[in-house]
């Protein structure tokens, strides 16, 4: 990892990737977070982005989204979004992400998807 200003964590969650970003996903930490999420998503499932540690979300980090969200509904992968309220869940509802990948407000909704 870099030193720009974001941190990864990943651990397994009723059978889902769970992969935590906190600090903030923009156009300096976008390309970083894409190499990392994409082998976040080679070895798993079914991948849930925890989002609710980050700060901020700019239109790289949500290409970023995008494109893993891409990436795992044409690898046959189940692909989720976890972010609580916040300015980060309203940049997401805004960009209506919510139209291509389902958004949950805590890891604790994984046990009933």
């Amino acid at each position: 990892m870099s030193d720009l200003p974001i941190r990864y964590n990943s651990e397994e969650i009723n059978g889902w990737r769970v992969w935590q970003l906190w600090g903030r996903l923009d156009r300096t930490t976008a390309e970083e977070a894409a190499e990392e999420g994409e082998k976040q998503l080679a070895v798993c499932r079914k991948l849930a982005l925890d989002l609710s540690g980050l700060s901020y979300v700019s239109s790289a980090g949500l290409r970023t989204i995008l494109k893993l969200a891409g990436g795992a509904e044409q690898a046959g992968k189940s692909i989720v979004i976890i972010s609580s309220e916040g300015m980060v869940r309203e940049i997401l509802e805004m960009a209506r992400l919510d139209l291509f990948v389902t958004i949950h407000a805590s890891v604790d909704d994984l046990k009933s998807v």
